[in-house]
């Protein structure tokens, strides 16, 4: 009889560990699935922010909300008060939905020149909306950079020849440092009846961070390709890759081209 006991006692011991264990189990599946999801307050802009604007300013127009956001989007170095900023001004434009970073606030004499890193060259292209991701692009984002190409061949004895038009990665990963003004330019376009009309779509000049060899890319593309800006997120994945022409996208023409 006290053996029974024993063993009835020593399953029960058993059960409760192997219960407790699952318990331990399915609350680190539970911790690991919500891991950064919990929201956290971070202040942002709720109008746009302009270069040289001071802080007090900016408050007293209302510019600034508390916004929750997901830990895992919280940029670091963003701020929660402008406690630490009140005295200086925006060396950027900071547009709404930001998160203020105390980086992007300066003394005004700051404000008058881009903030370059010390290893790199700051290289100026103008986009379109479309081109620059509708605007989603601001200082501090970081984009992949593509372009799409008519290339012309020189044979040796001087005549041309056009190869297939093609779109391909040129920078994986650059940071744009300034972002200007947006103007009206002229465009001209062919439509489907094939006539040329000039319409005027709105550009505007991005300046990134690139080191000489990269300038010189993209430098070359902007004179002679059309140039896209593509946004990343920290999990984004670029590879190099050898890009894609019209006959890869819809193979029905190099069947009709045979």
């Amino acid at each position: 009889m006290a053996r029974r006991s024993v063993l009835l006692f020593v399953a029960a011991l058993i059960a409760l560990v192997g219960t407790a264990l699952i318990v331990l189990y399915v609350q680190g599946i539970d911790k690991r699935a919500t891991e950064g999801q919990e929201m956290v307050e971070v202040l942002t802009a709720s109008a746009t922010i302009e270069t040289g604007e001071d802080v007090a300013t900016a408050q007293e127009a209302g510019k600034f909300e508390k916004s929750q956001v997901r830990r895992d989007d919280l940029i670091e170095g963003a701020l929660t008060t402008t406690s630490s900023i009140t005295d200086d001004v925006a060396l950027g434009t900071i547009y709404p939905g930001e998160q203020i970073l105390g980086a992007k606030f300066g003394s005004l004499g700051d404000a008058q020149s881009l903030v370059i890193p010390d290893d790199k060259l700051a290289v100026s292209v103008e986009l379109t909306d479309p081109e620059r991701v509708a605007g989603f692009v601001s200082p501090g984002s970081e984009v992949a950079i593509f372009m799409s190409l008519d290339p012309v061949l020189i044979e040796p004895g001087g005549e041309e020849k056009t190869l297939p038009a093609y779109t391909r990665l040129l920078l994986p990963k650059v940071e744009v440092i300034g972002v200007g003004t947006t103007s009206m330019t002229s465009k001209t376009i062919t439509t489907d009846e094939g006539a040329e009309v000039v319409e005027q779509v709105p550009s505007t000049i991005l300046t990134v961070a690139v080191n000489q060899k990269d300038a010189e890319k993209l430098i070359f593309a902007a004179r002679n390709a059309d140039v896209s800006f593509a946004l990343l997120t920290k999990d984004t994945k670029i590879t190099d890759q050898p890009g894609v022409n019209a006959a890869e996208i819809m193979p029905e023409l190099l069947r009709i081209a045979q």
